[in-house]
């Protein structure tokens, strides 16, 4: 038997008392005891007033729950083969008065102890759930690497992992969500609207716990990171500037250190195997015509990693444990969107149902899933309205674009045929017909497990303008990754390499890139030139809903407009190893009467009745006057 599954099986038989002990539950001499009730709390009011509570105690299923609360009805108490687990369905009445609701638990033995679960009242008040759309402009962190705003909690006693090493790539560095706060100014200057941060769940797990997507917790903050009140306290600050949180989520897989898979509720809480099993990372069988279903389920039931147990989505108890916890952070913290890690390898029906389930509870919340698939059709099947005949609806709103990464990269990188470089960008945005709305699409030129782009491009400064110029003014909402307004470099191998600290944010750095005075020369020319575009793009709706008009490339020229009834901006791509001359009356169809255009750089007025001159690897942005 493979050793993972021994542990697992290992943690199924711990005796109660110990196991008690291990996780920190209250235990009784008689067994009597709620060790926990997630999730943590509810509200009255919500769109669906039906709620399970899971409820986790030494031999619980023993007892017999009970409650009488004006509005909240008992519907059915639900035994599994654990029986340290209940899962209650409660039906709260609109009507319901918030207050403590009392949950009896009956003994045969006629002994009784209860627990008192809190329904609040929804803060009418809060800013929550406004969805991440195209007039955004997304800055990403990995909060371990971005800045120290608390060396208190740096390492935190009783945690499995608790070494602190800023030398080493694999171990904690101490980032947390003060650190983010105080710079939220910063980003504000920058042009960003819109923060995601890769997860901040407890990760209580041995080792590389720094990049949170091992969760051994739903419903806690790492406290490394901080704790609940301090990221609804970011989600406030956010709002404030009138900027959004965006919470990334994690449905397929959790930490093996996660209290669920330490002491599973059933044996199918998880999908296990005979042995250790990987998933394939081959997505096509997903939508693959002639696909086995052993390659099916070896893509969705297979584990990510070793360390990251797969949830089995087709348990119904996992289902609404998933769905409620990320229902309860928008409610609780004021999320306005989400980012789904991993979606090709979760259940799609699940997914479906999720996705429905959200938008009820949330009209105009908003999320998009990580696709790192290679095709436009791989990539569109995943998004909602069953476009291209996959026969079944995600309901997910749009994709991180892996497409135009992979084409942007190789336009300013690649040759020069009709089917590669800059070509290759025409024509994957040529198939955004495939979509029901592209513009929903998370468009990027690196994250947190690719390669710098600045380094993707050699460290060519103007070739990596380019890039920048493309993500501002392309369809879609820009993401940028913390860094890029400094040009961090190194590449993905491994991907360590690149969720580097930000110099600056640790008090003992010497050196503090978060200022100007801070910055190298070329450190300020980047750093000016995004925030000079993010901004423009933050204050010009032509660039966040325009439409978008772009014309074949020649002699590796590539010209697209946005445009709507009050302005009209050109971009001017020049991927070819020379300068360009560039005869704009082959674009009359939108440039119309307009003589002069403003480069939205540097301010100055460019004549359009003459001859454009680009030079080689670089690209203008026009406003056509």
């Amino acid at each position: 038997m493979n050793v993972l599954l021994r542990m697992n099986v290992f943690f199924r038989w711990i005796p109660a008392c110990l196991l008690a002990l291990s996780l920190g539950m209250p235990a009784g001499a008689s067994g009597q005891s709620v060790a926990r009730v997630e999730p943590l709390h509810w509200w009255v009011g919500m769109h669906n007033p039906e709620l399970q509570l899971l409820v986790y105690g030494e031999n619980i299923a023993a007892y017999e729950p009970e409650i009488v609360f004006p509005g909240v009805q008992l519907t059915q108490v639900h035994r599994v083969e654990n029986p340290n687990y209940l899962f209650l369905d409660l039906h709260i009445a609109p009507s319901t008065t918030p207050g403590n609701v009392p949950i009896v638990f009956n003994g045969s033995d006629g002994r009784t102890f209860s627990w008192e679960y809190e329904l609040k009242a929804r803060e009418a008040d809060r800013t929550k759930a406004q969805g991440v759309r195209s007039d955004d402009v997304i800055y990403l962190i990995m909060p371990d690497r971005f800045a120290n705003g608390d060396t208190s909690n740096d390492i935190v006693p009783g945690m499995r992992e608790t070494a602190l090493n800023r030398d080493s790539m694999y171990y904690r560095h101490g980032g947390d969500l003060q650190g983010i706060i105080n710079k939220l100014d910063y980003l504000h200057d920058l042009g960003v609207t819109a923060l995601w941060l890769n997860p901040v769940l407890t990760n209580d797990m041995e080792q590389a716990s720094y990049h949170g997507y091992a969760a051994t917790e739903n419903y806690q903050v790492d406290p490394r990171f901080g704790d609940n009140e301090l990221y609804r306290k970011l989600a406030d600050e956010l709002h404030r500037r009138g900027m959004k949180l965006i919470k990334d989520l994690v449905h397929n897989h959790v930490g093996l250190r996660h209290w669920t898979v330490l002491d599973p509720p059933a044996p199918d809480w998880l999908n296990q195997w005979p042995t250790y099993t990987n998933t394939t990372y081959k997505d096509q069988v997903i939508f693959d015509p002639y696909a086995a279903e052993a390659d099916r389920k070896r893509m969705t039931d297979g584990w990510f990693v070793p360390t990251m147990p797969d949830m089995n989505h087709r348990n119904p108890y996992v289902r609404k444990y998933i769905t409620q916890s990320h229902i309860w952070w928008v409610e609780y913290a004021g999320v306005d969107g989400f980012r789904l890690d991993t979606y090709p390898y979760n259940d799609l029906d699940f997914m479906a149902d999720w996705g429905r389930l959200i938008k009820a509870e949330y009209p105009e919340l908003t999320f998009f899933g990580e696709t790192w698939v290679h095709g436009v059709p791989n990539q569109a099947v995943y998004t909602q309205g069953s476009t291209i005949n996959q026969r079944f609806d995600t309901h997910m709103p749009g994709v991180t674009d892996f497409q135009t990464h992979f084409a942007i990269i190789e336009a300013l990188n690649g040759s020069f045929g009709w089917t590669d470089g800059v070509n290759r960008l025409y024509s994957v945005l040529a198939n955004d017909f495939v979509y029901e709305d592209a513009y929903r699409n998370v468009v990027f030129l690196d994250n947190h497990d690719k390669s710098r782009f600045f380094s993707e491009v050699g460290e060519n400064v103007d070739k990596y303008k380019s890039g920048l110029a493309w993500l501002m003014t392309t369809r879609g909402i820009p993401q940028l990754y913390y860094g890029a307004e400094i040009a961090m470099k190194n590449f993905a191998n491994p991907d360590g390499m690149v969720r580097e600290d930000f110099p600056g944010g640790w008090p003992a750095d010497t050196v503090d890139k978060f200022t100007e005075a801070g910055r190298s020369v070329l450190e300020n020319d980047i750093f000016q030139y995004i925030r000079t575009l993010a901004n423009y793009r933050k204050s010009n709706p032509v660039l966040q809903t325009g439409r978008m008009m772009q014309y074949v490339p020649e002699d590796a020229v590539y010209v697209y407009f946005r445009y709507n009834d009050e302005k009209t901006v050109m971009v001017v791509m020049n991927t070819g190893e020379d300068e360009a001359e560039i005869d704009v009356s082959r674009f009359e169809e939108r440039i119309r009467s307009a003589t002069r255009a403003k480069d939205i750089i540097n301010g100055n007025t460019v004549n359009l009745t003459a001859p454009l001159r680009l030079n080689a690897k670089s690209t203008a942005v026009l406003e056509l006057l």
